[in-house]
């Protein structure tokens, strides 16, 4: 089951109290206090794991609680410490606070273990109050109190392309056709349930990330459909393929322009993220409608064919539209950077598409680091 959002009320250990205790023992008449320290209550911890990929495991554990620390005892014998608590979670994960809506933590290296809740500390027994005045405390610590937080875990999956589009236009076709992903596949809309991650390939040591999720319809950024409820899942995408359908109802540059709506609305940051085309399921029609479409297309949204695209001639089987082949530049924020037609069932392109998005990604990466 895909769980990507948990509500939990988490504590740590109250600390153990001090003992009163006093030596007594035959032949030593004046043993004195002897009372030792309770035990530090037990922590909170997060742990991020890579094997993990939902939060079902978390499902319907209302209140995780780290173990109290054991109370002291006589003969200056300190109390157990308390078990502490690791929550184990997929990357991408944040920890927010109910109560404020801050984000405490942001989880997103493998093997990252954060301290989220410290364990309550003991008492101290009554063999530390002892002196000159006082040869016989009878008192002792209380241990501190746990702390108790409500928290609310979201995860976003991670991803460095994040496919965009209407319900049925070949998103999960798509990154079946180029990673190792296998997703559902079928011929009505909505047949994604949940968001899929793939691994692509590209040449024989590198590879990236592709992630699909829930078509998006008109109104989604106001609930409408599952599209607001996934959404989430591509703000931390490097960038944004935005599929359109060639064999649609809805005219190209409808979906085009709807899918960019949708994003702005939803997130005026994921508006801005760097995006490319894919015009999808071109093997339903020759290759001459294809170019026609596609050129009509390009002068709906007001890009220039012949000069801002170009061919791709590293794949024997093309169209006259290709893509940017510098992607060293920095681009406006509603213009893409490379339309291609494409068919993931005929693989018109698909070899094209993914080392231009290998491309598109590292001149992303790399721009992002002289920004910083």
């Amino acid at each position: 089951m895909f769980v990507d959002s948990v509500d939990l009320m988490v504590s740590s250990g109250k600390g153990g109290a001090g003992c009163v205790s006093f030596w007594t023992e035959k032949f030593v008449s004046k043993g004195g206090p002897d009372g030792g320290d309770g035990g530090k209550g037990g922590s909170v911890y997060f742990t991020v794991d890579n094997n993990t990929d939902t939060l079902s495991a978390l499902r319907g554990r209302n209140h995780i609680k780290a173990e109290n620390g054991r109370p002291g005892e006589g003969r200056k014998c300190y109390g157990r410490k308390g078990k502490s608590v690791e929550i184990i979670v997929p990357p991408g994960t944040q920890v927010v606070d109910v109560e404020t809506d801050e984000v405490l933590f942001d989880l997103l290296e493998e093997g990252e273990n954060v301290l989220f809740l410290e364990g309550g500390k003991g008492g101290l027994g009554n063999m530390h109050f002892r002196s000159s005045t006082n040869q016989r405390p009878t008192y002792a610590q209380p241990g501190l109190p746990g702390i108790t937080k409500e928290i609310r875990l979201e995860m976003k999956l991670i991803a460095d392309v994040g496919l965009v589009g209407y319900p049925s236009v070949g998103k999960s076709t798509l990154i079946s056709a180029v990673s190792n992903a296998k997703p559902k596949v079928a011929s009505y809309e909505f047949t994604t349930l949940t968001p899929n991650l793939g691994v692509v390939m590209v040449g024989e040591y590198d590879s990236f990330m592709m992630a699909d999720i829930p078509g998006i319809i008109e109104g989604a950024s106001d609930g409408r459909g599952l599209g607001l409820e996934f959404l989430k899942h591509i703000e931390r995408t490097k960038t944004l393929l935005i599929m359109v359908d060639v064999a649609n109802y809805r005219e190209m540059k409808y979906q085009y322009e709807t899918l960019l709506i949708e994003l702005q609305r939803y997130s005026t940051e994921l508006a801005k993220r760097r995006f490319a085309v894919a015009i999808t399921k071109c093997d339903a029609m020759s290759m001459d409608e294809v170019n026609e479409l596609t050129g009509k297309f390009l002068e709906d949204i007001g890009l220039e064919a012949n000069k801002t695209l170009k061919k791709y001639k590293a794949n024997t089987d093309y169209t006259s539209y290709g893509f940017v082949e510098d992607f060293g530049v920095d681009l406006p924020e509603n213009e893409p950077l490379f339309v291609l037609p494409i068919s993931s069932v005929s693989h018109l392109n698909t070899e094209a598409l993914r080392y231009a998005l290998k491309g598109f990604v590292k001149s992303v990466e790399e721009q992002e680091e002289r920004e910083d």
